[in-house]
């Protein structure tokens, strides 16, 4: 079987994630969210894992969980956890289908899993920005912002790795900065810095992120100058398969029709459809 291509660079993400302090507003968010979610699961969790590349942030969210890093094979035993978060880490997977399976095979049957990602909008404008400057004053292109997935892609990743009713959702948040340098240094303190594989290591000419700044600011700015960025924030739930939970009828087995229960009167198609003649 073929490695997946290495998007990460683990050692600079690890250098990256060192250095998170300050003001985590997504990570504050994400695990906001987290518990809302949960609230709404009619369940009590006693063996919880969490999957998580800043274990100072996610360790304590859950009383008595399991706390592993995200690294290409999870130190999760199998069938030991009925919850397992992956939280705030799937979006710098090399294989992200593999960290699924993985979480799903930790789990008991009928256990949950919930994660959480940045979705494929989050600083779109940075990215065009960045290309842009870079294009203009170098005459190439080097990776800068992350690429990430989008929402059905995302969901697709769950039925790829078997679990059972899947579901996908999103949340957005719109955050105004002063100005270009406060974007980027808020990335850089939750661990959101450059940690491409690809990336060029020389440093940039300051030119590029002056330039990149004006282009931002033509892009997604308000009325009073401030630069606008989106973050979408990707939640992913999922159970570990079981025989208590409901399953899909076989096709044709349907007792009632869907004109009855939508009170419409059901009309057959015709034989034969005659396209309609050009003007």
């Amino acid at each position: 079987m073929s490695q997946p291509a290495q998007l990460t660079d683990r050692t600079a993400l690890t250098r990256n994630r060192a250095r998170a302090r300050g003001d985590l507003f997504l990570h504050a968010l994400a695990c906001e969210e987290l518990h809302s979610r949960l609230a709404e699961v009619n369940r009590t969790f006693t063996a919880p894992a969490i999957v998580t590349g800043l274990p100072a942030i996610w360790g304590d969210v859950l009383r008595g969980a399991t706390v592993v890093s995200d690294s290409p094979v999870l130190e999760l035993a199998p069938g030991a956890h009925d919850l397992v978060v992956h939280a705030m880490a799937l979006h710098w997977a090399d294989d992200p289908v593999g960290q699924l399976v993985q979480a799903r095979r930790a789990l008991r049957p009928d256990g949950l899993f919930l994660g959480i990602c940045l979705g494929g909008e989050t600083v779109a404008e940075l990215r065009i920005a960045l290309a842009q400057a870079e294009s203009e004053l170098t005459g190439g292109l080097s990776p800068r912002v992350l690429p990430m997935g989008e929402l059905r892609d995302m969901g697709a990743l769950l039925q790829r790795a078997g679990f059972a009713l899947p579901v996908a959702d999103l949340l957005r948040q719109d955050v105004a900065y002063r100005d270009f340098m406060s974007l980027c240094h808020d990335l850089r303190a939750m661990g959101e810095g450059n940690a491409l594989a690809g990336r060029h290591r020389r440093i940039p000419p300051r030119r590029l992120f002056e330039r990149a700044a004006e282009v931002y600011a033509g892009l997604a700015s308000d009325a009073e100058g401030r630069l606008c960025a989106r973050f979408e924030l990707i939640f992913l739930t999922g159970w570990a398969p079981d025989a208590s939970q409901p399953q899909p009828l076989r096709p044709g087995s349907a007792r009632s029709r869907l004109a009855d229960a939508l009170g419409t009167q059901e009309s057959p198609l015709p034989d034969k459809i005659v396209p309609p003649e050009p003007d």
